[in-house]
């Protein structure tokens, strides 16, 4: 990390290098959101490869679903596949602004999630995407009084029909969603 490089306290998790991309060192990412906003806007990322470093982004562009970004400094590919699998953070106070109504799926995931009748379905997992809208994952959280019990893992889509409240706030989402679903 260059001298008087600080640490952003709000670094968020966008994506990994899953490996080079062509032969002048350029990266494949994946992001872990559909529209990949803050890698394709924001100039610096911090990668944990080899240790916790940021690295200034030369240009990023979708790429059949990952994003290639070539990056300051970096020149040949066996460069590149040394970060393979690094994981790629941003600073949270640089991410693009949203509408309303709108959220990065890095503030929806440990969310808890509940249904109109104040019954808990578990904590947002991990957010993924099927082509055609976003999609919870949603993990039980166990129950104390049945620990052999096991609840099923909810698949849920993040549409209006379903999705009635989010409050980043009170770190809760309220779903039209049973426990029988």
């Amino acid at each position: 990390m260059p001298q008087g490089t600080q640490v952003p306290d709000d670094l968020a998790e966008v994506g990994y290098v899953s490996g080079a991309y062509g032969i002048v060192g350029g990266i494949r990412v994946s992001p872990h959101s559909v529209e990949a906003d803050a890698l394709l806007n924001v100039k610096t990322w911090w990668l944990d490869k080899p240790t916790l470093h940021a690295v200034t982004v030369r240009s990023a562009k979708l790429h059949g679903g990952d994003v290639v970004a070539t990056l300051v400094g970096m020149r040949d590919r066996d460069e590149a596949e040394a970060l393979k699998g690094a994981k790629v953070s941003v600073a949270r106070s640089e991410f693009p602004a949203l509408e309303e109504g709108e959220y990065y799926w890095s503030d929806l995931i440990g969310l808890d999630v509940v249904n109109l009748q104040g019954e808990a379905l578990g904590k947002v997992a991990d957010m993924m995407h099927n082509g055609a809208q976003s999609i919870l994952r949603i993990v039980p959280v166990a129950d104390p009084s049945a620990p052999d019990v096991k609840a099923p893992e909810r698949l849920v889509p993040f549409v209006e029909q379903f999705v009635k409240t989010v409050s980043l706030d009170q770190k809760l989402i309220t779903l039209d969603w049973g426990l029988d679903f």
